[in-house]
This record gives C-alpha cells, sequence and structure tokens, in this order.
C-alpha cells in the first residue's frame, strides 16, 4: 500500500490539511444556503414592501432573521454531517467526511455544536453588528461596542478560515468539538478496519 493511501485512509496517522478542498466544500454549501435565503427573500420582501414587517423593534427582527435564516442552515448542515454519509453537499463533492477523534461517525449533538461554532456564532455576530449599526445611526458618534461587535463579524471567520492552513488544519471549532474532516477513501482503496484505529491528537 501507498504511503499517500495510507495517510488519506487512515485516522490519526498523520493529519492532513484539507484547505483547498474545505474551502471549495463550503462555497458549494454556501450556493445551497443562497438559495434557501432566496426563497426566504420571495416571502419576506412582499411583507416587507406592504409595511407589515416595519414596525418590528430591533431586537425582534434580528431574532426572526436568526429563526428563519441562520437556525434552518445551522441544524441543517449538522442533521447532513451527522448522517450516514458523515458530510454536508458540499464535502461529498470533495469526498471529505467529518468523523470524530476516533474515526467514527459523529452524533447529531455534537454536529450541531460545531456548525454552532462554525457557522451560527460568527453569521449571529455580524447580524447583530449590522443591526446596531443602523440602531445607532441617529446618534452623534456610532458606540465603541458597536465597532467591536463589527470587527468580531469579520475576525471570526478570517480565523476559521486561516486555521485550515496552519499545522494539521484543525480549525478552532475542529478542536473544540473534537472532531476532524478527512479524505474519504474511494471504494477501491479503502484500509482495512485493523488498520484505522489510531485516534486523532486532541
Amino acid at each position: 500500500m501507498s504511503s499517500r493511501l495510507r495517510i488519506e485512509g487512515v485516522i490519526g496517522v498523520v493529519p492532513q490539511r484539507h484547505a483547498r478542498a474545505r474551502i471549495i466544500a463550503w462555497l458549494i454549501d454556501w450556493c445551497c444556503v443562497i438559495a434557501w435565503a432566496g426563497v426566504l427573500a420571495a416571502v419576506c420582501v412582499p411583507l416587507y414592501l406592504t409595511g407589515a414587517l416595519h414596525s418590528l423593534p430591533v431586537l425582534a427582527a434580528n431574532a426572526l432573521s436568526a429563526v428563519v435564516l441562520v437556525v434552518p442552515v445551522t441544524v441543517g448542515l449538522a442533521a447532513l454531517e451527522s448522517s450516514r454519509h458523515a458530510a454536508t453537499i458540499g464535502k461529498r463533492v470533495m469526498r471529505l467526511s467529518v468523523v470524530n477523534n476516533q474515526g467514527a461517525r459523529i452524533r447529531f449533538s455534537r454536529a450541531l455544536a460545531r456548525n454552532g461554532l462554525k457557522v451560527a456564532a460568527p453569521w449571529l455576530v455580524g447580524h447583530a453588528a449590522v443591526y446596531a449599526i443602523t440602531g445607532t445611526s441617529a446618534t452623534a458618534a456610532t458606540p465603541g461596542w458597536v465597532w467591536g461587535l463589527t470587527g468580531a463579524a469579520y475576525v471570526l471567520p478570517v480565523v476559521w478560515i486561516l486555521s485550515l492552513f496552519v499545522a494539521s488544519g484543525r480549525t478552532p471549532y475542529d478542536h473544540l468539538t473534537r472532531t476532524a474532516v478527512r479524505r474519504t477513501p474511494r471504494p477501491d482503496t479503502a484500509v482495512p478496519a485493523d488498520q484505522a484505529t489510531v485516534a486523532l491528537p486532541s
């Protein structure tokens, strides 16, 4: 067996970076997210134009957008990563899968925590920043906490992306949820089970 197949097929032997594949996979998944956002826009834009949403307070509008957009996306991604394929649509296209430190499929709760940190946290911070900027636009000077919130909305995604290129490529949310993204072996290059029992470092 070649060393290349051994590295790709055995969990924990040599943790490998799949930065390019993971970024492409997320771009594919993002296209699906945009499609869902388009469906919501087809419903919400007419409601907004008729004035039905104008009376919502800032916090209520932020909460509503989170419930109809961020929550379904986060739950949907978690459901896919904890499914039999252990991968979102993008990851399946790029032959990637999400596993725990022992190389096994993760439970929905862990997948939900993973996507909560990866997707929901930056997204909700960004939402809050936008509504904060809008809500304080009439004041003479924008409060410092609003700038801090806006900065965090940009910093989190940048950190997630940069971490893909550091060391083994495990992101902070991978470490926190004790998960890893591996290359899914092709059926004709699968590694025997007795060679796939080494755990990833935590």
